[in-house]
């Protein structure tokens, strides 16, 4: 045999057999379904040397074990979930809602506790203004954490009231994401700060881009939005520290987001998720925060923190979202950006609508993300077939992440319903029962369904053959993502 057919056999071995490893290591990776096993399968199979990458680069949620690490020294380092909020208000619950609750606990440990108060943030620019004003106000501390901080109107206010807290000797600390605040980190801004003493730490930073696929995927990112101010005010909601008019994907503005602003013990629950963040992070402990008093006990409702990611149970969203699609009784509303299920909430949404709950979800009309948009649409037919109303905004970007049923009970926060929320993205959410603050965010609801176009029937099947081939195929690669 000629050296140049042994070359090519050894050469066609060895690609074989690094095709059965990560065929087997696709096979037996945790934590997936069957579809995602055998989208990767094929994937390694018939796309050899790219499969092999693409898997490398995206087939394992991986953040690394060092990150992993740190996260699980900080949670160990701070007091626990159950600890810091004070006695469950479980006994206080309906019985149908208890199980929800349950569920949230399930995730961090964090307790339904009652005496909270909200009050639900007109617009972007409002929620700003309330910021900057209860950091103004600030007498202790001011932490922030966003995924995108944008150097423009509304990031800049933001920065300036840190530094003025900070030269009033509050102790300001403030996080942003790697990725989606790079641009800050790298500017001068960020190193203002600093001197001005704002004490500020880089979350999952990238590193080295040849050397992060080793580490951890590189698209895990915290996608977190906490303000948490004098251990008594939290804010969270969809909203970066960004304009309305979001300079980096301007095209698709106004980005539409809701925000709320709370008082009450779900604030130390904000807080502890805040500063298992800063800790796994930086060497700064942070347990002396929860030593302070609870604040005196006042009416108010039922809530409870939810923060997800991948230092955390899997599956939490995906459960979170199906048992509250599976409780409603009478009416269902969602809002998401973006909508890349998996099959279980398809079908606990197609189901609410079967068993004759009111159910309506409103989606962007206009997507900033072309692949989600796709995917998205895939998904309309058998919705619209199970009676789920389906309508687009068409005012901008319609960012906010809200769910409400049956008038009673809020689900507000970052996660998308989509496999990015579920699998890679750190999260943080309140779910809240109260009838006067689902009344505030159903009419938000109500107004982003006025302004939005309603999805027909004979609209998704008017669909030409290859939108349809392209929608199907794009949905396709979502359990290889």
């Amino acid at each position: 045999m000629h050296d140049s057919a042994v070359i090519a056999w050894m050469l066609f071995a060895t690609q074989a057999g690094f095709q059965l490893i990560f065929i087997i290591r696709a096979l037996l990776r945790p934590h997936r379904e069957p579809s995602s096993r055998f989208a990767w399968v094929l994937v390694i199979a018939l796309a050899p040397g790219i499969g092999v990458l693409a898997y490398v680069l995206l087939g394992e949620a991986n953040l690394g074990r060092s990150r992993v690490g740190r996260m699980r020294a900080a949670l160990d380092a701070l007091p626990r979930a159950e600890q810091v909020a004070g006695a469950s208000a479980e006994a206080a619950i309906p019985e149908r809602c208890v199980p929800l609750f349950r569920v949230g606990y399930s995730v961090n440990h964090y307790l339904p506790v009652s005496g909270n108060r909200a009050i639900l943030l007109p617009d972007s620019a409002s929620t700003i203004a309330a910021m900057v004003a209860d950091i103004d106000a600030a007498r202790h501390s001011v932490h922030v954490l966003f995924y995108i901080w944008l150097t423009d109107e509304s990031g800049l206010k933001v920065m300036a009231a840190l530094k003025r807290a900070a030269a009033r000797g509050v102790v300001c600390r403030a996080i942003v994401d790697d990725l989606g605040s790079r641009a800050l980190i790298r500017s001068a801004h960020w190193r203002d700060m600093a001197l001005s003493g704002v004490r500020l730490a880089a979350a999952l930073p990238v590193g080295n881009l040849l050397l992060r696929p080793l580490k951890g995927r590189i698209d895990m990112r915290n996608h977190r939005k906490i303000v948490v101010i004098d251990n008594a005010i939290t804010y969270c909601g969809s909203q970066n520290c960004a304009d309305a008019a979001f300079a980096v994907k301007a095209k698709f503005a106004p980005w539409v987001d809701v925000m709320a602003r709370f008082e009450g013990p779900v604030v130390r629950q904000n807080q502890h998720l805040f500063a298992s963040s800063w800790m796994a992070q930086t060497d700064e402990d942070l347990t002396s925060l929860f030593s302070e008093a609870l604040p005196t006990p006042v009416p108010g409702f039922i809530a409870q923190v939810i923060g997800s990611g991948a230092g955390v149970r899997y599956s939490a969203m995906p459960e979170t979202f199906v048992a509250l699609m599976n409780a409603a009784r009478r009416e269902l509303v969602i809002t998401t950006p973006y909508y890349v299920p998996d099959e279980p909430i398809q079908a606990a949404l197609c189901a609410s609508a079967r068993r004759g709950v009111a159910t309506t979800i409103v989606f962007p009309h206009r997507n900033d993300s072309w692949i989600v948009a796709a995917a998205s649409r895939s998904y309309y037919r058998d919705l619209l077939e199970a009676g789920v109303e389906i309508r687009e905004y068409v005012g901008g970007l319609l960012h906010a992440k809200t769910l409400t049923f049956d008038g009673e009970t809020t689900l507000i926060g970052s996660a998308n319903i989509d496999r990015r929320s579920f699998e890679l993205n750190a999260e943080n959410n309140i779910l809240l029962h109260d009838e006067f603050f689902t009344r505030a965010m159903r009419a938000r609801q109500q107004v982003f369904i006025d302004a939005a176009t309603p999805v027909t029937r004979a609209q998704v099947e008017a669909y030409s053959l290859w939108r349809q081939l392209w929608n199907n195929s794009i949905a396709m690669l979502g359990p290889v993502l």
